[in-house]
């Protein structure tokens, strides 16, 4: 059977979306799933939490996108990272990401070159998380082509709903070229349940979203923080943590859904 595809989108920066791919890469590893996380921020957040420095770094998820179809076998067999107490296979991610709009401009299928690549190791995998930049452009467009399932982290803030319409309004634009529309679902994460301005998005985001949001909320919890200060996950340092047990939860409704 071939790995589900997760991306994890949001076109607002600040919601907790490296966060999100990294925790829940982690949760569905200790679930004894095999996991692979692919970096295509060219910010490099993912990987530069887990150590891996982009200027250190020799292999990168932009050679993927610009190395001939007949290198990436050999690539995948070289590009895939795991360091000590790692449970998931790594691809980092490099600043030269940035400059993929230009390289590939005259490339016809641009859009599709993730989904063609991935196919190569899906079945070495039950899941493949996608973390993508905070912005539409020609990462992002490749990873919800690819992607099975679209993740979509929302602050429970006010200014995180203007984030939300500007992925939909790329959604609508996606689903009148792709075979099948794109199918997504809402993660709600640094919630505060003592304060009242969370509660009243969380209420707004569940009347809005309907089926498409996920049960699970992901409250605040400066472990996070702790963890990203060492290089780790949360579960590396806190296990019984409330974000640790929120994103295990994550992991069940994925598990369950797909």
């Amino acid at each position: 059977m071939k790995g589900r595809i997760l991306a994890v989108a949001n076109q607002k920066g600040g919601v907790g979306k490296t966060t999100t791919a990294l925790t829940l890469a982690a949760a569905l590893a200790r679930m004894n799933l095999k996991v692979l996380v692919m970096d295509l921020d060219p910010h490099a957040c993912a990987s530069v939490h887990l150590r891996y420095y982009p200027d250190s770094v020799e292999l990168s998820a932009y050679d993927v996108f610009v190395s001939p179809e007949e290198e990436w076998p050999a690539l995948w067999q070289k590009i895939r990272c795991r360091q000590d107490e790692q449970i998931f296979d790594m691809v980092p991610a490099s600043i030269r990401l940035s400059e993929l709009e230009g390289d590939l401009r005259d490339r016809v299928g641009k859009g599709g070159i993730l989904k063609m690549a991935l196919e190569l190791v899906r079945e070495e995998y039950d899941y493949i998380i996608l973390d993508c930049p905070p912005h539409l452009g020609l990462l992002q467009i490749n990873a919800l082509v690819a992607c099975d399932l679209l993740i979509i982290p929302i602050q429970t803030d006010f200014l995180a709903l203007h984030g939300l319409k500007l992925l939909f309004d790329s959604i609508r634009l996606l689903n009148k070229v792709l075979p099948e529309p794109v199918k997504y679902r809402a993660l709600a994460t640094m919630y505060d349940k003592r304060a009242g301005a969370c509660r009243r998005v969380l209420e707004l985001l569940g009347k809005k979203m309907g089926g498409n949001m996920f049960e699970t909320v992901i409250g605040i919890d400066t472990r996070f923080r702790d963890a990203s200060a060492f290089g780790k996950v949360v579960y590396d340092i806190d296990p019984h943590s409330r974000g640790a047990k929120g994103y295990e939860n994550l992991a069940k409704e994925i598990v369950a859904l797909l």
